[in-house]
């Protein structure tokens, strides 16, 4: 009796990621399967660059197809979204009257907007370690600091340069930690305020996407001002988005402006990638004992209700303040810790959310 597809996905559907905790194949993982006599090949793609973890996932697909009866050889291939974005060729682009294009950017991948109902949730902090947790995964990654009135990237990123301007009014963005960064902060005195109507703040927009050399990116993570105004409308109507992040804390009150935040996505056609919960607890240095301060599980329960993926919950503690504050944010500054850990778990949901978004059609239809 010879080997069919039915049979390898059934035996791999036993492979979990160790990470998101989920099968293989119902991951999406599994492509170009292909069955000759007795060899059997196939590739698993990943969202991201393949690393210890992800070698021994390949072993144990590996190990698991080679048991099955009439399998005599079998060829396991590792790829990455992000390793396939680098060797590419980009397709010309083909503005439409009627929708936003990637005609401002069109060597930047994936547009992702960090946002969040109220201000206060750790939005801009979140933005920044989730950044640079991708990037420690092999991504490149650039920084769009959009909220205009109070912009904090180029602090919690420890900047003091500005942007270089090159002969045909274009910007060469701030690198720091391997990211590209822009902001409004690079360009404002310290106490000073903008007071900007809609007209200027879309212009803004404009500028700093299609004025600025983003280079080739996977990801361009746009820190977005609280709330649902002029921003967000025109970043939605200036080019296509990957999706949203939205960050709440579990508090019932942030909660429920995040909601309209969502609510607000959806109208743009904005898909929502998932909600992180914030300050989601705080565990007591001394003795161990976890504080539920602002409540508990509340993001998770409300992105259960809405439908919407919950891609992670990051703790409460002093060091994400004190490394913020020096502009050595926590991946970088103590990556072992236990919040660093959390913020490389998020960053490896997100991406699984946004090759699960970006993937107009699957390769493999499973059906045992």
């Amino acid at each position: 009796m010879s080997i069919t597809q039915k049979d390898i996905l059934r035996a791999l559907s036993g492979v979990q990621d160790p990470e998101l905790r989920q099968d293989i194949v119902s991951l999406g993982y599994i492509k170009e399967l292909t069955i000759d006599g007795g060899k059997v090949h196939f590739r698993i793609e990943l969202a991201l660059l393949p690393g210890p973890v992800r070698d021994a996932l390949k072993q144990e697909a590996q190990r698991i197809v080679s048991k099955l009866s009439g399998v005599e050889e079998v060829e396991v291939v590792v790829t990455s979204l992000i390793q396939k974005s680098q060797t590419e060729k980009k397709a010309p682009v083909s503005p439409s009257p009627s929708s936003p294009t990637r005609s401002l950017i069109p060597t930047v991948r994936h547009v992702i907007a960090v946002a969040s109902g109220k201000g206060g949730v750790g939005k801009s902090t979140v933005t920044a370690n989730l950044a640079l947790a991708l990037a420690k995964s092999g991504a490149r990654i650039g920084i769009m600091d959009a909220d205009v009135y109070g912009p904090t990237i180029p602090t919690l990123l420890g900047i003091t340069g500005t942007p270089e301007a090159l002969g045909d009014n274009r910007l060469i963005p701030v690198e720091r930690y391997g990211l590209r960064v822009m902001s409004m902060g690079f360009f404002i005195k310290e106490g000073e305020a903008i007071v900007w109507r809609g007209p200027m703040l879309h212009k803004t927009m404009e500028q700093f996407l299609g004025g600025v050399v983003w280079g080739d990116l996977d990801y361009l993570i746009v820190d977005l001002p609280p709330g649902t105004g002029d921003i967000q409308l025109s970043l939605c109507q200036i080019i296509p988005m990957t999706g949203a992040v939205i960050v709440s804390t579990p508090q019932d009150v942030a909660l429920h402006v995040a909601t309209k935040a969502i609510a607000m996505f959806n109208k743009l056609n904005c898909p929502v990638l998932g909600v992180i919960e914030n300050m989601s607890h705080y565990v007591c240095t001394h003795c161990g004992k976890r504080d539920d301060i602002f409540g508990s599980g509340g993001a998770k329960k409300a992105a259960e209700k809405l439908g919407i993926p919950f891609l992670g919950e990051i703790p409460l503690a002093t060091n994400v303040r004190i490394t913020s504050d020096e502009g050595k944010p926590i991946v970088i500054s103590n990556p072992d810790s236990p919040i660093s850990q959390a913020f490389v778990k998020t960053s490896q949901n997100l991406a699984q959310e946004v090759k699960i978004k970006s993937e107009a059609k699957t390769d493999i239809k499973i059906s045992f």
